[in-house]
C-alpha cells in the first residue's frame, strides 16, 4: 500500500468515528470498484458530477478515463475531504454541501453526462435519496447516467422510488475483490419520463439562457 492509500486510510478511520452515518465505509473504494464506477464514462462526452468523492478514489478513475479535471463538480459534504479534494485536484469545481439540496440550485455548469455516486443510499432516507436523485437528474442531460454502487444484494433505490421519479435501474456489474464485496448500478430515466425539475438539455448555448420543467 503506498504513502497515499495509506494516509487515505486512516482519513477515512477518522471520518467514519466521527460520523459512522454519513461515511458508507470504513475504507477507500478499491481500484476494481472504481473501474467499474466509471468504465462507461466516455471521454469527452460532457461534465460529469462526483457525489460524496471522499478521498478522490472515483475521481482517479474518471481522470484516467479521460474526463477533463475541469469538466468535474464535486459536490463533498464532509468538510475535510473537501479539503483534500481542493489540494488534489485544484481544477476540479469541489462545493461544501448536502447532495439532498442540488435540486435548490441553478445548473453549476452545461448539463452533466453522468453522475458517480459514492453516498451510502442503503442508509439514507427515502426522502433523502428521492431529493437526491432528484437534484442530480435536474443537472443531467436526458440521456445523462447516474451511477450508484452498493454493498447490498440489489439496487439501494427501491423500486417504489424509480417509479415515482420515472427512473429505471440495471447491474452494470459485481466485483468480489473490493472490500467489502460491492455492485455496480446504472440508474436512467425511462423513456418519454422526465425526472420532476429536470432540466433541458443543452444544445451548445450560453448555459444561463437554459431553461427547465
Amino acid at each position: 500500500m503506498g504513502s497515499a492509500a495509506v494516509l487515505d486510510f486512516f482519513e477515512f478511520i477518522r471520518a467514519f468515528v466521527a460520523n459512522p452515518r454519513q461515511v458508507s465505509a470504513i475504507a477507500p473504494s478499491g481500484q476494481t470498484l472504481a473501474r467499474l464506477m466509471t468504465r462507461e464514462i466516455v471521454a469527452g462526452a460532457g461534465p460529469v458530477i462526483e457525489l460524496g468523492p471522499g478521498t478522490g478514489t472515483f475521481t482517479n478513475a474518471l481522470i484516467r478515463r479521460g474526463v477533463p479535471e475541469r469538466d468535474l463538480l464535486l459536490v463533498e459534504y464532509g468538510s475535510d475531504f473537501v479539503r483534500l479534494l481542493q489540494e488534489r485536484f485544484p481544477r476540479a469545481r469541489v462545493l461544501w454541501m448536502d447532495a439532498r439540496q442540488l435540486s435548490q440550485y441553478e445548473p453549476f455548469m452545461a448539463a452533466a453526462a453522468a453522475v458517480v455516486s459514492g453516498l451510502p443510499l442503503l442508509s439514507t432516507s427515502p426522502r433523502k435519496v428521492i431529493a437526491i436523485l432528484s437534484g442530480a437528474f435536474r443537472h443531467m442531460r436526458d440521456d445523462g447516467t447516474f451511477y450508484q454502487f452498493t454493498y447490498g444484494p440489489r439496487c439501494p433505490v427501491p423500486r417504489p422510488i424509480l417509479d415515482r421519479l420515472g427512473l429505471r435501474a440495471s447491474l452494470v456489474a459485481r466485483t468480489a475483490l473490493n472490500i467489502p464485496p460491492a455492485s455496480v448500478y446504472r440508474i436512467r430515466r425511462r423513456p418519454h419520463r422526465r425526472v420532476e425539475g429536470t432540466q433541458l438539455p443543452y444544445n451548445g448555448d450560453d448555459p444561463g439562457k437554459r431553461g427547465s420543467l
